[in-house]
């Protein structure tokens, strides 16, 4: 939906507002991953970054201490109010822990006119559950028929598909598999597997394999929610699939070559380094 741009003040000329990306995701209390690597992502990438918490996680850099999620009608409200007043040009899901939540959010989508990325999350970084095994059924049949891109990681991948990969050949029986489920795209990410960092982007008539180098630094926090959120501000910015994914790939390998430490554990991948 896009609304109307508000009227200049007196003497001012009038702006065009950037692209609006909103993000429906819960929260990183240590700013790492969650709705705050969503925004900062958005901002860094030139676009107008809106929000639908879902959960409020307790969480640094050695892993996730408590998660809660919240009420269905408040991810309702929010939804509403951001998109019935300013409108959205994409959406990009996070973390949905349960199965109401899920089943609430694809009811929301499936009255938005706007390309959706999809990032199935379902383990923190650090081995943390964020999405319960009762909420995996409405996953695949309610909200990855909606997306314009589905963006998971190796585990997602098993966990929603049963499809094991354990090398490279095997990225394309798990996007066939992730396509199964009904999104336009399947981004498969093969960052845990050994070597380069490659990805796999199809929609089962067209490959595109990204690679990138294997970065030798261990502060990789937040990536699986930044470049979903580097995709959906591409696809917010007028960009094709193809395009907006091959730059969220060379925005999110910038941001781990610069990931820094913070606390005790696994640090963040730095959203500004485009900026320093």
């Amino acid at each position: 939906m896009n609304a109307p741009v508000p009227a200049a003040a007196p003497g001012t000329s009038p702006r065009v507002p950037p692209p609006r990306v909103l993000t429906v995701a819960g929260s990183d209390s240590g700013g790492g991953a969650g709705i705050q690597a969503d925004l900062k992502t958005m901002l860094a990438l030139g676009t107008h970054g809106m929000s639908v918490l879902t959960a409020v996680t307790a969480q640094n850099s050695s892993g996730v201490q408590g998660a809660w999620d919240l009420p269905v009608e408040a991810v309702r409200a929010q939804y509403r109010s951001v998109v019935d007043d300013i409108g959205v040009q994409a959406v990009k899901t996070g973390m949905l822990s349960s199965a109401a939540i899920v089943t609430a959010v694809a009811e929301l989508l499936a009255d938005t006119a706007a390309p959706v990325v999809v990032d199935p999350v379902g383990i923190s970084k650090h081995g943390d559950a964020l999405l319960a095994d009762s909420a995996l059924g409405a996953v695949r049949d309610a909200l990855l028929p909606l997306a314009t891109v589905a963006t998971p990681n190796l585990d997602e991948v098993a966990r929603l598909t049963g499809v094991q990969v354990a090398g490279e050949d095997d990225l394309r029986r798990a996007a066939e598999a992730v396509l199964a489920l009904g999104p336009r795209w399947a981004l498969v990410k093969g960052g845990h597997l050994p070597g380069d960092a490659v990805d796999l982007l199809t929609d089962g008539s067209e490959e595109h394999w990204l690679r990138a180098p294997r970065l030798d630094n261990r502060h990789t926090h937040g990536t699986g929610c930044t470049l979903a959120s580097a995709v959906a501000a591409g696809l917010a910015s007028g960009q094709d699939v193809v395009t907006a994914v091959r730059a969220a790939k060379e925005y999110v390998t910038g941001a781990v070559r610069h990931g820094f430490a913070l606390g005790s554990g696994i640090g963040p991948v730095d959203h500004g380094w485009r900026l320093r």
